[in-house]
């Protein structure tokens, strides 16, 4: 038996569609799943820049384990997220949506399937600047792997 599912062959082809590199995107949705070693909020985050790429989605994990709690702030901190509820160790998701922010990406192939990473972040303001350099130099020392 066949059967014709819509939107299969996009689904194979997530990780083509944006490559390695620099982007300024936007949360479209961020929600916190609970898993007892690495709880983690899932990202969905849209392309705005560069062009070429605009109105893709990436998706994305940030997790929330005492180690990777750096890298959730550093995310926070970049694109723009308030600075009172940080101090108060709050997350609200819905004020999450909207923020905007540059970030670093890579793929890593685990077991067959393409995760993507995000490995660095900036503030918006810095687009211009970073995405004229070259990309290995964009986050100089900043970005720990």
């Amino acid at each position: 038996m066949k059967r014709r599912i819509q939107g299969l062959h996009e689904a194979a082809q997530v990780a083509d569609a944006v490559p390695e590199g620099l982007f300024l995107l936007c949360v479209e949705r961020a929600q916190y799943r609970w898993h007892a070693q690495k709880p983690f909020y899932a990202l969905r985050l849209s392309v705005l820049e560069p062009s070429q790429f605009a109105g893709h989605s990436v998706s994305g994990r940030l997790y929330c384990t005492p180690k990777a709690l750096w890298k959730l702030s550093w995310f926070l901190r970049d694109f723009g997220y308030d600075r009172e509820l940080i101090d108060r160790d709050e997350i609200d998701e819905k004020a999450l949506v909207g923020l905007c922010g540059v970030v670093k990406i890579s793929h890593t192939t685990l077991n067959g399937t393409i995760l993507i990473n995000l490995d660095g972040f900036a503030p918006a303001s810095q687009w211009q600047e970073l995405s004229a350099a070259p990309n290995d130099k964009a986050f100089g020392s900043e970005v720990v792997g």
